[in-house]
């Protein structure tokens, strides 16, 4: 025999409960439809935009007000225009402050090497300027004396220990010798003691192997001036004790032997004094010429007849004639 299952409410309910639904997927057509038909179609979108800015055109031509509006929405358009040209603006003021920077630098750097060179141009006026002077008041002064006069330019200066030598750039080719009287604008500065073709060397008033006649300008005493080694003394070593002469006189050349014309400054006197217990007294002067500060010294020609200053061609003689004697 069968036996039969005992029946419940349980049983029952799951024997009679509904199975669960899958979900159903919603076609795809559906869902195109959709994405493209909400809104409405360009055309009509171009049509309602045309006949707005018709209508603001007219409204505009025929009425202000749209001025209120206007000026609102460009005060409100205005920060976005900065906004939007802001990064052109600031490159091109960056690039206007490099080419700026670099355009003055380069001019800053010319201006500086224009003004050195503009200083360097007015040391050398200034000192032509001081040139002039000198050749004016030698210019001056050659026409004071009477006799022919070379200027000559300094070349160097010797060196050597108790020398007082200076060299010359005019020599035997202007007619220069030795023994020739040299002067500046101020009195006497020595005189040739060795003459080249080409330069010629001066032997300075103040070299203790050089000795000149000179005389008191006051009263004309005679004596004669040596060099002392130093450059802004000369020894006056033959005068006595009770001689006339005192600090402030002038002393001159005196025409003797031959070297120096008379009348020349020479040295002033600003020191003298007496030694009891020796025969002469010690006597300084100091050189009128200006011994340490010379460009350009007058070399003195005091003979009257000029002195050529280039050679001139001689011309060839022409040979005269011969007269025959008739033969007897």
């Amino acid at each position: 025999m069968w036996l039969a299952k005992p029946y419940t409410a349980l049983s029952c309910q799951r024997r009679h409960a509904p199975l669960p639904t899958q979900p159903q997927p919603t076609p795809r057509t559906t869902t195109i439809k959709l994405l493209f038909a909400t809104g409405p179609s360009l055309n009509t979108r171009l049509l309602v935009a045309v006949l707005a800015s018709v209508a603001l055109l007219v409204t505009e031509q025929r009425s202000q007000q749209l001025d209120f509006l206007r000026a609102t929405l460009s005060l409100l358009i205005e920060p976005l225009k900065h906004l939007v040209d802001l990064p052109t603006t600031l490159l091109e003021q960056t690039n206007d402050s490099m080419n700026s920077y670099t355009t003055l630098k380069a001019d800053n750097e010319r201006l500086r090497q224009e003004q050195l060179v503009q200083q360097t141009r007015l040391l050398k006026l200034e000192a032509l300027e001081k040139e002039n002077i000198r050749l004016r008041a030698l210019l001056e002064n050659s026409f004071k004396l009477g006799e022919q006069v070379l200027i000559a330019e300094l070349l160097s200066v010797k060196m050597a220990p108790y020398e007082h030598i200076v060299v010359v750039n005019k020599g035997t080719r202007f007619g220069v010798h030795p023994q020739q009287p040299v002067l500046d604008a101020n009195g006497v500065v020595g005189q040739v003691f060795r003459a080249l073709p080409l330069s010629s060397e001066i032997m300075l008033i103040t070299d203790p192997n050089h000795a000149i006649p000179v005389q008191v300008n006051r009263n004309g005493l005679l004596t004669i001036a040596v060099g002392s080694g130093e450059l802004n003394r000369l020894l006056l070593p033959f005068l006595p004790s009770n001689a006339d002469i005192r600090p402030g006189d002038l002393l001159i050349t005196s025409g003797l032997g031959g070297t120096f014309p008379q009348g020349y400054p020479v040295a002033t006197v600003d020191e003298f004094t007496s030694q009891p217990n020796k025969a002469f007294a010690s006597i300084t002067a100091t050189p009128t010429a200006k011994l340490d500060r010379n460009r350009e010294l007058m070399i003195v020609w005091s003979k009257t007849a000029p002195v050529p200053l280039t050679v001139k061609p001689e011309t060839a003689a022409t040979p005269s004639a011969a007269t025959e004697k008739p033969h007897e």
